[in-house]
């Protein structure tokens, strides 16, 4: 990869490229460092076990919490195995699963997006993949205990939403969160991936844009040069932003989490039509 360019001059598509740097922390680096005791759950009870989606029990800042993310790999191998870290429907079922079982027991979820987008094969569509997203995407906007969701690479399409409707989003300063990659964008757009860098910046993908937007709740910044060339700190950073806003989560009583929760999204894309006089267009 080429030198990092200065945090101040990086364009959007820069950011991609640290994104998606095969050295940032992803999911099990964040719980092996910030959390205790954690016990990996497996499965969907209906199909199988998704390697690309994982989740388990754990214990952070003296509580018990559940704990769910994508999962990358750290060399091609297990790139393979994780399926590059883009769930198939049993992933998400599992997700699910787990997203029940923590509101069963009064568990708070945290959820580390970092997916390209969700497995797009044949079989996974077969197997019900919108269906998948589309359930995960309904519990979380009714689970009855306090949810946050930290983008810690890529944030791609409704891959990244099913696990991130919670009520606080948080990304770190060189994640992304989009609609779609920036390639398929210029696919669709302009008949051409070369013009990713442009669709990147038309697509408003930055943890700043979305910010700006009132998309997100809050930046996380990064050591110089990206999460991968100082991880210890990037983790620390996530896990004291995390400790922060789940204790302001659960201070509040479960229908004003609810509403709150709500309201939240309900606010989000929100724009103006302008009525024209009818005489006024025609003249």
């Amino acid at each position: 990869m080429e030198e990092t360019p200065p945090q101040q001059t990086m364009t959007p598509w820069d950011r991609v490229q640290l994104a998606r740097h095969p050295q940032r922390p992803h999911t099990l680096d964040y719980i092996a460092a910030l959390c205790e005791d954690f016990v990996e759950l497996h499965g969907d009870r209906r199909f199988g076990d998704d390697p690309a989606m994982v989740g388990g029990m754990a214990t952070f800042a003296g509580q018990t919490v559940m704990v769910i993310g994508h999962q990358k790999g750290n060399d091609t191998r297990e790139n393979m195995r994780r399926n590059f870290g883009m769930p198939h429907p049993e992933g998400y079922r599992k997700a699910q699963r787990l997203m029940r079982h923590a509101e069963k027991f009064g568990l708070p979820v945290i959820c580390f997006v970092d997916t390209p987008a969700a497995d797009p094969t044949k079989s996974s569509e077969e197997r019900g993949q919108a269906n998948a997203i589309a359930e995960s995407i309904m519990l979380m906007t009714t689970l009855r205990v306090p949810s946050v969701a930290v983008v810690i690479g890529e944030g791609g399409s409704g891959g990244a939403l099913a696990i991130s409707v919670a009520d606080r989003i948080l990304m770190q300063e060189n994640s992304i969160y989009s609609v779609a990659p920036p390639e398929a964008a210029a696919s669709i757009l302009w008949r051409d991936a070369a013009k990713a860098p442009e669709a990147a910046k038309a697509l408003k993908l930055t943890a700043a844009d979305l910010f700006e937007l009132r998309i997100i709740d809050e930046v996380i910044p990064e050591p110089p040069g990206g999460a991968h060339t100082d991880r210890l700190a990037a983790i620390a950073a996530v896990g004291e932003r995390l400790r922060f806003h789940l204790a302001d989560l659960q201070q509040r009583d479960l229908d004003t989490l609810l509403r709150e929760r709500y309201q939240k999204y309900r606010s989000m894309g929100q724009y103006q039509e302008q009525q024209m006089d009818f005489f006024a267009r025609r003249s």
